[in-house]
């Protein structure tokens, strides 16, 4: 395998990695921690509440991946993600945002190292590349990511553990 080809599987996997096997299993725990109103809550009206930024994630991935290299058609409302008030519930969040993440999984995982190249039209952004692209996706949701843990910690007053290794003392 070249380089060339070997880095982009190398930039491929570590996406799906950090997207599927690091940041979703730990938003997940979050989620299993809170009730459903733990999810909505919001410290002041101009904040986001956990509930918000998973239908943001939905969208963000969903208009910045599967629109792009899946071939569907962009769908995305982004104001409505941030005014809903609604207390949908946190199991259909969890499913609609486990569902994009699977479709993402698949894509990534047949993704030709060509298409990281080439250029895309993404939410009003021209010639926005393939890797771009995909780094958008796993950047932005690692720092939304990084809000719910947050809001976990806040709301619930418990260490979430994800560190617990670095403590060991050998």
């Amino acid at each position: 395998m070249s380089d060339e080809l070997n880095f982009a599987r190398v930039f491929l996997d570590f996406s799906r990695s950090k997207l599927l096997d690091e940041f979703w299993p730990r938003t997940c725990q979050c989620l299993g921690m809170l009730t459903d109103d733990r999810i909505w809550w919001r410290p002041h009206e101009s904040d986001n509440s956990i509930g918000n930024l998973l239908l943001h994630l939905n969208g963000n991935v969903r208009q910045w991946i599967v629109v792009p290299f899946g071939g569907v058609p962009d769908a995305r409302n982004r104001p409505a993600e941030f005014a809903e008030k609604r207390h949908i519930p946190g199991a259909e969040l969890r499913e609609r945002l486990d569902a994009t993440l699977r479709e993402v999984d698949e894509i990534l995982q047949r993704m030709e190292p060509a298409a990281l190249l080439q250029n895309y039209d993404i939410q009003h952004q021209k010639n926005v590349t393939g890797i771009e692209a995909i780094y958008h996706v796993v950047e932005h949701f690692a720092m939304h990511h990084g809000q719910i843990l947050y809001i976990t910690k806040l709301v619930t007053g418990q260490d979430l553990g994800f560190y617990k290794h670095l403590e060991q003392r050998k």
